[in-house]
């Protein structure tokens, strides 16, 4: 099954890799590569065996041949194996399978992966590009399959493809406000401007606890007091105070409110002033805040607590929101457990029970998260029986004998946007368009992978249809040095300690370990980054808002 740059490994598609060469801690990964390493790749090591697809001698004496070079090299740097890029991993995985590219080309799916056609089409990877429409089935190989020979689709730049999948939203036609009662509205995003329905304060009212006092003093003190939330109270005349409670309606008369520490009463019961009274001191006047059909909030204002309370305040019962757009998971694999330990080449589902709440996240509704296992045919019906406005699959994006969502897209007549990004982890992912108001995004299925998918394509698409506006995007300087890679933009975890990115250990495509501590994601250039430099980081929504509230 190929994996994160078309590798066979079945047991890094989804949890986390339980390899034997790459068990040692791993500590410096900012040290430079050792000269023996063959390539630059950010994988797990590969467990002997771990290929499905059919090998020529050759091709496995070369693959054997790299994996001891790459992990001898890797033994001998104890500072390099922190980044968890093991040059083992490209034996069995590159861009396109090893022993695929050394075996004959007879143009039989396993022994042409060299050419990224396992049973698919070709894909270049240009936005608008159309998917295969010539209605075969998903086991078909294309046509001239025998004669694409070393063809390689060209993945997209990391901020390109983000821009693709923003622009991707904007072509869907808006949805329909829904109203929603206050209660249910907390982090949807409001359709229409907030509107004052009354002038905040809606009359003049006390803003401490204390007197309100009419002309000059000294006051000779009523009896009564005024609460908040009683009937308007009556005239005071020149002289005259009366005890009043912060929020209660000021008499029409009072010329100032007097604080009660500010005040002292004789022995006659008569108010003096301790400071000078200013006429207006301490009285809300009646429309301080806003007068009635004031704008209070644009449309594409996230509703917060803080929006709520507005709301309410403004004389809201119900707001006017956009609705969530809705999404369907789809977990492919036959390797996944669903509980209990990995046994028996089987692994844990990380990304089952880690994608719904982050998805809820970024403000979607999550219809379905099902699995589906290595199943052309139940994947190819499972997208065309879909109604959610955006399905997103796991693992079987790369080109190995059951990974399906490309053909799958081709069958179905899918529209390319992105197919492949520069960027690592994560490079395999995809952006296609099915219907005007339906898109799939393919994320790899190497959790970190996927992860890196999920703020690559996922993200940008779900906050514009969701109505959010995209972030202001911000840098920090970084602690360390970073090791990036020659050609593609790095994902690196990362805390913000002292307003600088330090940047997190087990960062490998199978790895979850770094990412679960960390603040965000550092955008790693080509090339990797010095101390100081200033990276744009990626916000985790939990780091922001807490678990309690981005996740509701």
């Amino acid at each position: 099954m190929a994996r994160e740059g078309g590798g066979q490994d079945p047991a890094r598609r989804h949890g986390t890799w339980h390899g034997t060469s790459g068990t040692a801690a791993r500590r410096g990964h900012h040290a430079p590569r050792p000269a023996a390493a063959p390539n630059t790749g950010d994988h797990a090591p590969v467990a002997a065996g771990g290929d499905s697809a059919p090998r020529s001698p050759r091709a496995t004496a070369q693959a054997d041949q790299a994996a001891r070079e790459a992990e001898q090299a890797n033994q001998a740097d104890p500072a390099h194996q922190g980044d968890h890029s093991h040059q083992a991993e490209h034996a069995h995985q590159g861009n396109h399978s090893l022993q695929a590219e050394h075996a004959p080309h007879t143009g039989q799916a396993g022994q042409a992966q060299h050419n990224g056609q396992a049973g698919q089409p070709q894909h270049t990877g240009r936005p608008g590009q159309s998917a295969r429409q010539d209605g075969q089935s998903p086991s078909d190989p294309p046509p001239g399959h025998k004669n694409r020979q070393h063809h390689r689709h060209a993945a997209t730049p990391w901020p390109e493809a983000r821009a693709i999948a923003a622009r991707a939203a904007r072509a869907v036609p808006p949805p329909i406000p829904v109203p929603v009662p206050l209660d249910a509205a907390l982090g949807l995003v409001l359709a229409a401007p907030l509107t004052a329905l009354t002038d905040l304060p809606s009359f003049d009212s006390s803003a401490m606890d204390g007197w309100a006092v009419a002309g000059p003093g000294p006051w000779d003190v009523c009896a009564d007091g005024i609460l908040a939330g009683h009937e308007v109270p009556e005239q005071l005349a020149d002289g005259e105070a009366i005890r009043i409670a912060t929020g209660a309606r000021v008499p029409g008369d009072a010329t100032a409110v007097v604080r009660s520490e500010h005040g002292r009463l004789d022995d006659k019961g008569r108010l003096h002033a301790q400071r000078e009274v200013v006429p207006g001191q301490d009285i809300r006047p009646r429309g301080q805040e806003c007068r009635t059909g004031d704008q209070l909030l644009p449309p594409g204002t996230l509703v917060t607590p803080a929006v709520l309370g507005l709301a309410a305040a403004a004389g809201y019962d119900e707001l006017s929101t956009v609705p969530r757009p809705r999404v369907e998971v789809l977990v492919l694999g036959d390797e996944l457990l669903t509980e209990g330990r990995p046994r028996d080449g089987l692994i844990r589902d990380a990304l089952g029970p880690m994608l719904p709440p982050w998805l809820r996240a970024l403000g979607a509704e999550v219809v379905a998260a099902r699995r589906l296992g290595d199943d052309a045919e139940a994947l190819y019906t499972a997208i065309t029986t879909s109604d959610a406005d955006l399905i997103l699959t796991t693992g079987g994006t790369a080109a190995g004998p059951v990974d399906h969502v490309h053909p799958t897209l081709s069958r179905l007549g899918a529209e390319l946007l992105v197919n492949g990004v520069k960027v690592r982890p994560g490079h395999p992912m995809l952006l296609a368009r099915i219907r005007e108001n339906q898109h799939l995004v393919g994320l790899p299925g190497n959790p970190l992978a996927a992860v890196s998918g999920l703020l690559t394509l996922a993200e940008p698409l779900l906050r514009l249809l969701a109505g959010q506006g995209t972030p202001e995007p911000y840098t920090v300087p970084v602690r360390d040095a970073v090791h990036g890679h020659p050609s593609d933009t790095r994902l690196v975890p990362v805390v913000v300690r002292d307003d600088r990115a330090v940047p997190l250990h087990y960062y490998g495509p199978a790895m979850l370990r770094g990412i679960a501590g960390a603040d965000g994601l550092a955008v790693v250039p080509p090339g990797g980054a010095q101390p100081g430099q200033h990276l744009e980081i990626l916000d985790l929504p939990w780091a922001l808002s807490g678990i309690g509230v981005c996740f509701t």
